[in-house]
């Protein structure tokens, strides 16, 4: 009998240090423009690139009790396509045509510069994350060249561990912030009109 309630102990025991381990997630984001722009071009073809700037896919760790483990990435593969097609979007709300190559076009440049998930190391349970994203816009019309640093972030607290829905969730309203934060500058447009 003493063996049986050992065991289940044991059992109860193991299950709640797995509840405070966390597996490792790979997001997907799905970053938008969340305003609207207004035109200053008249079809001017532009050349748009976007590129990832990080050192790592690595956001950050969920936290928990083996943080080590519990890693966020974002690949350059499952984001730029993405940002690729909203800055092209953007550029077309601008009053501009997205070119891949039109020679002597403006050129712009949006480079992912950074992007985080930090969770408290300290503790077993994961009640909040603070995630950041910053775009960096480099324009080059004519003779004028333009860099902007645009930045995003956002503080979340949370009763559970956020699944991985609610994180790509999160870090897609970052980026999005970041993303309509670039365009919003008025200068980025003057620029391609030279």
């Amino acid at each position: 009998m003493l063996h049986r309630a050992l065991f289940a102990l044991l059992a109860a025991a193991s299950l709640t240090l797995a509840g405070c381990a966390h597996s490792p997630q790979q997001l997907t984001p799905q970053p938008r423009l969340t305003s609207s722009l207004t035109p200053v071009g008249q079809g001017q073809p532009v050349v748009v690139r976007v590129v990832d700037g990080r050192a790592s896919p690595v956001l950050g760790t969920r936290g928990g009790l083996y943080p080590e483990t519990s890693a966020i990435t974002v690949s350059s593969e499952s984001v730029l396509p993405k940002l690729q097609a909203e800055a092209e979007a953007a550029v077309r709300l601008l009053g501009f045509t997205p070119s891949a190559n039109a020679y002597n076009a403006p050129q712009l440049t949006i480079t992912l510069a950074d992007l985080k998930y930090q969770s408290p190391k300290e503790g077993l349970y994961v009640t909040e994350a603070d995630i950041s994203a910053s775009i960096r816009a480099d324009v080059q019309g004519g003779s004028r060249r333009y860099t902007g640093r645009y930045g995003a972030s956002l503080s979340q607290r949370f009763g559970t561990a956020p699944n991985q829905q609610t994180n790509t969730k999160l870090v897609s309203d970052v980026l999005s912030d970041a993303l309509t934060r670039a365009f919003k500058d008025p200068t980025i447009g003057q620029v391609l009109l030279q």
